[in-house]
């Protein structure tokens, strides 16, 4: 383990930090908030400690794989026990693991609160909240990239570890650029969505913390009930349409940009992806039908609800804890397919569902002619044993997580359903659950031994399980010979 390059990595991602910390002091400036004197000093105390990390760049800045899990695991802890310090020095959340949970669940787009009401927090406390979102969705070692002067490839092995899905494609043979491409879309789908929200009518400060929820799939509002407090079609519609832009490959978003659109549309990833959220939408809309007042609203609340669940933000427009058993078990069931890979959505992702598909249709296949050779493909291409390898890996590992966490805290919880969807709705980085974490509650009544399960469980889920797991293999910290 080069300990050193990991200790320089966290500096410099530190140092990012304290500059994100300067946007909400400066919004406590603007509207005369008592909370600037937290914000500033958890800012001071992260470049403090950037500056004690970075004083010295290592002789050796070679790393790999081990390195890029643990560094990147180690960077979204830390960066997690800054952003509570705001919460707990102005005492808006004057509990550190409760303030941990809402910085955690904020970070990795989960969107899981333990607040009671949200509309009581300051200006400067919603903006961080919606930034963390907007800071997670794409990734902190991402943006790093764009500034940490390192040489090679070796830049691949951070990208991997923090970028959701089974495999990572590279836009450009530079990972610099590929960062900066993947950033440029990020914000400029960002600032689309910002403008056509400001079109419609909703004012200018929840426009911005509603862009950043939407954009890192992360759902953190500025009021109680949600997008439903706006009562507006159109900007419910505008944000149902960016949450599932959100929720797409970016690679598709580069192929159309340099105008290659046979291949953006051949991705079998995104037609599955889109087929799941209509096909639901639709059987939702007819099961709630007598919940509205037309098949018109009923399809509008639906689409924005499996839309909302699939990419896992965890937006609301209503109670669907109050929706008919078969609409929520199908709510249920997005929570574990998710996104596509590489976008800025959670779950399982739809990649590895159609590739698990395949697995068990080659079989199927080889049982009924046993001599038949049979490969793996997507969107035309061969699919290596090893991705196989690694999505096989991947679902015991989450079964084995899953079930020890539901275990854990069905210790302090008599609600099946609660402890189930909290788990599956944390481990996803989806949000809201069913029963006493639906989305017209919180996830307060924890105690704090489930709430750091669930905090552990929002980070493994965020980080693709591994680099989490990594930490705590005795191997992982022997020094290179």
């Amino acid at each position: 383990m080069n300990f050193a390059i990991v200790r320089y990595l966290i500096g410099w991602m530190l140092g990012i930090e304290s500059i994100f910390l300067l946007l909400p002091a400066l919004t406590a400036v603007i509207y005369g908030e008592a909370e600037l004197p937290a914000y500033l000093t958890a800012a001071a105390i992260s470049l403090a400690g950037a500056a004690l990390l970075c004083h010295r760049k290592p002789k050796n800045t070679r790393f790999y794989a081990r390195e890029g899990y643990v560094t990147v695991a180690l960077c979204w802890l830390v960066l997690a026990v800054i952003g509570a310090l705001p919460f707990v020095l102005s005492r808006e959340i004057p509990f550190f693991i409760d303030a941990l949970f809402e910085t955690v669940s904020g970070f990795t787009t989960t969107g899981a609160t333990i607040l009671g009401d949200v509309e009581a927090l300051s200006h400067a406390s919603m903006l961080w909240r919606c930034l963390t979102h907007w800071v997670g969705g794409m990734g902190v070692l991402v943006f790093m990239l764009i500034v940490l002067p390192l040489a090679g490839g070796q830049t691949i092995f951070l990208m991997r570890a923090e970028s959701p899905g089974p495999a990572v494609s590279k836009m450009s043979p530079h990972m610099r650029d590929t960062a900066t491409i993947l950033y440029a879309i990020y914000f400029g789908l960002t600032v689309l969505q910002m403008i056509l929200l400001l079109i419609g009518g909703m004012p200018f400060f929840d426009a911005i913390c509603v862009s950043l929820g939407t954009a890192g799939t992360g759902g953190f509002g500025n009021w109680n009930d949600s997008i439903a407090h706006y009562n507006s079609a159109y900007l419910q519609n505008v944000i149902t349409v960016f949450m599932i832009l959100f929720g797409i490959n970016f690679s598709a978003y580069f192929l159309i940009l340099t105008r290659k659109f046979r291949q953006a549309f051949r991705i079998e990833e995104i037609r599955v992806y889109l087929g799941v959220i209509f096909v639901f939408a639709g059987l939702i809309a007819f099961n709630v039908r007598p919940m509205f007042g037309s098949l018109r609203e009923s399809f509008h609340h639906a689409l924005f609800q499996v839309a909302s669940i699939i990419t896992t933000t965890g937006f609301s427009t209503v109670d669907f804890d109050q929706w008919p058993t078969f609409s929520r078990a199908l709510l249920v069931l997005l929570m574990f397919i998710g996104a596509c890979a590489g976008s800025t959505g959670g779950g399982i992702k739809c990649s590895r569902i159609l590739l698990l598909g395949k697995s068990v249709k080659k079989e199927m296949m080889c049982l009924i002619h046993p001599r038949l050779v049979r490969v793996n493909k997507m969107d035309g291409q061969r699919v290596p044993h090893e991705v196989m390898r690694s999505i096989n890996v991947f679902v015991v590992a989450y079964a084995f997580i899953f079930i020890l966490s539901l275990l854990i805290i069905s210790l302090n919880c008599e609600d099946l359903v609660t402890c189930f969807t909290s788990v599956a709705t944390t481990l996803n980085n989806v949000g809201p659950g069913l029963s006493l974490c639906g989305p017209t509650c919180n996830f307060d009544f924890f105690p704090p031994l489930s709430k750091c399960v669930l905090i552990f469980d929002m980070l493994a889920g965020r980080l693709e399980l591994f680099p989490m797991l990594l930490l705590f293999t005795p191997g992982t910290w022997q020094r290179n010979k």
